[in-house]
């Protein structure tokens, strides 16, 4: 089952990239960003004014991790599922000559589309690495800082990636990601139908076995801060064409849904 949600995650990423080069665009919900404008809108601020249009444009993300991680310069930051290269391009402007911003993404087109907007860029202190989320290709206690923008929901294995985050992580280092998380039960039906509308294919955790799992990871200082909650109103056209009573389900989805900012702590004793 990993390995089939793995295919699809790379199929759908895939697509996304060659979309973008063909002159589209794309969002995290799978299709173009006008059809869920609630998850993908407006994120970003004039930074992006700084970096190439199509790293704007393959943004599949639900969050803005680089304003909220507070980067310094010369700092080391990696991004977990970069995509199209934009956070990682606005976090390599953010710690400056001195640092280093590392993207890793498995998937071939958006590697691709990412160095290609490296390129046009003009930045020097960035690399793009290909492999898997659960098994960062880089050193032990080597990186100050990992963001990730809606990509680990997508992670069939979640435990191993944030592992893998706190292995990487020097001690004092911390995990500032944007996620999409979950509040409460929330019926079946509904939650396979809104996780459709929002793109989290391997489906997203709640917010308190995120922080559970970030605890037996290792971490300290969890905190869960939701940025967006998604009302039962955002998916009303999606949800009544997939045959479910919008009015009837609003009270199983409004305040279940939301995109979190979700932080953390390598404690500074820790090898």
């Amino acid at each position: 089952m990993n390995s089939e949600i793995k295919q699809v995650v790379k199929e759908k990423y895939g697509q996304a990239a060659l979309r973008v080069v063909s002159g589209g665009s794309t969002s995290c919900c799978g299709g173009f960003a006008s059809d869920c404008n609630p998850i993908t809108s407006n994120l970003y601020g004039s930074e992006v004014s700084q970096i190439p249009e199509q790293a704007v444009l393959a943004s599949l993300g639900c969050g803005n991790p680089t304003a909220l991680a507070e980067l310094k310069p010369g700092e080391t930051v990696l991004d977990l599922g970069s995509g199209g290269g934009i956070d990682v391009l606005l976090s390599a402007r953010r710690v400056g000559p001195t640092g280093k911003a590392y993207g890793l993404d498995m998937t071939d087109e958006m590697l691709a589309l990412a160095r290609e907007n490296q390129r046009k860029s003009g930045l020097t202190n960035v690399e793009f690495l290909k492999g898997e989320i659960e098994n960062i290709p880089l050193p032990d206690n080597s990186v100050d800082v990992i963001i990730s923008n809606c990509v680990i929901n997508l992670s069939a294995d979640k435990d191993r990636v944030l592992a893998e985050a706190f292995r990487v992580l020097r001690p004092g280092g911390r995990l500032a990601i944007s996620d999409i998380v979950t509040r409460g039960e929330i019926p079946a039906e509904i939650r396979r139908n809104v996780e459709l509308w929002i793109g989290c294919l391997a489906g997203a955790l709640d917010e308190s076995e995120y922080v559970n799992k970030l605890a037996a990871a290792g971490f300290t200082e969890i905190g869960v801060e939701p940025t967006r909650i998604y009302r039962a109103e955002d998916a009303r056209e999606f949800l009544t064409a997939s045959g479910i009573d919008v009015e009837a389900a609003a009270p199983q989805i409004d305040g279940k849904f939301m995109s979190a900012f979700v932080r953390a702590r390598k404690p500074l004793n820790v090898r």
